[in-house]
């Protein structure tokens, strides 16, 4: 697990829409992290939550994950 793939992550949605759309419609954690899984990327929650602090304006956040909180592991389902 890495803060570069949870970076490349962010890439990714940032120019991949299909991709984007992809996860934001993934309705449950799991759902998400078999996807993100499936395209290659390993990290955690902490990981990708260090990355986008500071990364992404709120514009770029809100364009990303839909204006919510984009969760992408089992360990999410504390923050409901």
């Amino acid at each position: 697990m890495s803060l570069a793939s949870a970076q490349q992550f962010l890439d990714k949605v940032k120019t991949d829409e299909t991709f984007a759309k992809a996860v934001r419609g993934a309705t449950t954690a799991q759902q998400r992290a078999a996807l993100v899984a499936g395209a290659g990327f390993d990290f955690t929650q902490q990981e990708l939550d260090q990355v986008r602090k500071g990364e992404l304006s709120d514009e770029e956040l809100d364009s990303v994950a839909g204006g919510g909180y984009l969760c992408v592991t089992d360990a999410c389902a504390t923050h409901k």
